[in-house]
């Protein structure tokens, strides 16, 4: 072969490795963090997938769950993949950065660790409450309706001196027929087991604004809430397209002297960019808790968002209201 020849062998080869490498990486979760994650009130949250200005020149807000591994902490999956319509065990670890499962955490609003699943299309929604044996396995039994794609998420913080929190998000697979549905439209109510949620307040893109829902039976305003998980309702929101998510903290807490049980539930959020939000609110009445679900646009340009929210389906019949997984 001459020269010229091996040089555009060489040369093909070199492309070809390239190209291999960048479709494993675009098709597969990063396992390292680009750089190290940004503190944000108590949490520090991963800003890669939302990092920069949102449109309208705001600087966005970071956003959580677009990595399996962040701040030298992986999300583990035991059980990446289970059968739609069937009770099955999901089993996870949290391991550090030398690959030792984490058994030491910090509570936060009643629990060392609070595990999220949902479906891609949002229409499937569980805030599970998993056990944790000894070892550092989180396991829990859960029924994903529908099968598709599903994002699982650990949000928790570690016990060691001055940790901040940390959102993994790792892909879990259902398997079966998958028939994916449109995101549900902007409406200002929700309903679910007889229940009205009203959503009060808007997202924009890097500012900090309040979210107030009104919770309402028979038509009556419902003012004996009961705490869950350390507030008299507790707030997500995901990303339509990424599912990046976002930490939105209760504003006061139960014998504050100030909150008052209901009938509205106070929230501060910040969205990191303009686009389609889905909000799960879950709340506690009489012994049980219910989660009422709200799409939310946020326009660009830096106008506040067009909030609002639509049952999937019958009133008390959404897949969001059996959300919280008990």
């Amino acid at each position: 072969m001459n020269t010229g020849l091996k040089i555009t062998a060489f040369a093909a080869a070199i492309a070809a490795t390239f190209g291999t490498a960048y479709g494993v990486g675009t098709s597969i979760d990063p396992v390292v963090a680009k750089k190290p994650p940004t503190a944000h009130d108590e949490h520090a949250e991963a800003g890669e997938g939302a990092g920069g200005k949102a449109a309208g020149g705001h600087e966005s807000a970071p956003a959580g769950g677009l990595q399996i591994s962040e701040g030298g902490y992986t999300l583990a999956l035991d059980t990446p993949r289970v059968a739609a319509g069937t009770s099955s065990v999901l089993s996870f670890s949290v391991k550090d950065e030398s690959g030792r499962k984490v058994t030491a955490y910090q509570r936060e609003h009643g629990k060392e660790l609070h595990f999220i699943v949902a479906s891609r299309d949002l229409t499937v929604y569980r805030h599970l409450h998993p056990t944790r044996a000894a070892d550092g396995t989180w396991s829990v039994r859960a029924e994903l309706p529908a099968a598709g794609g599903y994002r699982a998420f650990a949000d928790f913080k570690p016990a060691k001196k001055g940790a901040t929190g940390v959102t993994l998000g790792a892909d879990l697979a259902v398997s079966g027929k998958a028939e994916p549905a449109a995101l549900p439209p902007a409406r200002a109510t929700a309903e679910v087991d007889g229940y009205r949620v009203s959503l009060d307040g808007a997202l924009a893109p890097g500012k900090a604004n309040e979210l107030k829902l009104t919770v309402t039976k028979d038509g009556k305003p419902v003012t004996n809430l009961q705490p869950y998980l350390g507030a008299y309702g507790h707030l997500v929101a995901l990303r339509a397209g990424d599912l990046a998510y976002l930490h939105v903290h209760p504003n006061g807490e139960p014998d504050d002297g100030v909150t008052e049980p209901g009938p509205e539930v106070s929230f501060t959020a910040t969205a990191p960019s303009p686009g389609a939000y889905r909000l799960f609110l879950d709340f506690q009445h009489e012994g049980e808790v219910r989660t009422a679900a709200f799409t939310v646009d946020v326009p660009a340009g830096g106008a506040d968002a067009t909030t609002g929210a639509k049952p999937s389906a019958e009133p008390g019949k959404t897949e969001e209201a059996d959300g919280h997984g008990h």
